[in-house]
């Protein structure tokens, strides 16, 4: 409705250990199974189409701000869990193209992910593209122990991980953004932050950071799944 042609997605299943990746081909498909949790997702078929000019341009303005960024058009590197869950609810009759981003970064800083979410606002401005950008991560995310996970598949694994997410979540109604940044790297360490809570980062880093001034809106209620914190919720603009 708000005439949105491509999702760029930070993917927190998307796991790489050195520099900052996009996915960008021409076109996506394939049949994905989680090799996380294989008995949630398997044999799932996908295609969509990409936006590959944009990944490029993503890529160029994140390296001009000396974050080493590389765009891939890989017809065998194919999408992940954090990227194919969301299209399969939004994106079902392909309107949107994809560009998919790495997201479990796992040496890298905060403060790295912040300036690339910077580069891919700017990337997003000077592109021909009307973009939606999500986060596709979790809050909390410490997984319930082995012996209990069938049975807790909807409680959170510990209480103190939901105090601090509904806390959270409070600050972003409020657009507490100071607030939220300046805990941001103890909040995903403390709270076993998914991918690190990069894509966050990513995110906020291209909203404005600490200068951001939007309200969140929640879209729906926060929930518990396998232990983790997890929340739709919109960051709007203006």
């Amino acid at each position: 409705e708000r005439g949105a042609d491509t999702l760029v997605i930070f993917d927190v299943h998307w796991l790489v250990n050195s520099g900052y990746h996009l996915n960008c081909c021409e076109h996506f498909r394939g049949v994905y199974s989680s090799n996380e949790l294989p008995h949630f997702i398997k044999d799932m078929e996908y295609e969509y189409d990409g936006n590959p000019a944009l990944g490029e341009l993503i890529a160029d303005c994140a390296n001009a701000h000396g974050i080493k960024t590389r765009a891939h058009q890989v017809p065998s590197l194919g999408l992940e869990y954090g990227t194919l869950v969301p299209c399969r609810y939004m994106n079902g009759d392909r309107s949107f193209k994809v560009v998919s981003v790495a997201a479990w970064c796992a040496w890298h800083k905060l403060e790295d992910s912040r300036v690339f979410g910077q580069a891919v606002r700017e990337a997003i401005e000077k592109s021909g593209s009307q973009v939606a950008v999500l986060a596709s991560g979790s809050l909390s995310h410490r997984f319930n122990d082995n012996s209990n996970a069938e049975e807790k598949i909807f409680e959170i694994s510990n209480e103190f991980f939901r105090q601090v997410d509904l806390r959270v979540l409070e600050l972003w109604q409020r657009g507490e953004w100071k607030i939220f940044t300046d805990m941001l790297g103890e909040y995903a360490a403390r709270c076993v932050g998914e991918g690190g809570m990069h894509d966050t980062a990513m995110l906020l880093g291209a909203l404005g950071w600490d200068k951001y001034r939007g309200k969140a809106e929640i879209v729906s209620p926060y929930f518990p799944s396998s232990g983790t914190g997890q929340v739709n919720v919109e960051f709007p603009l203006g």
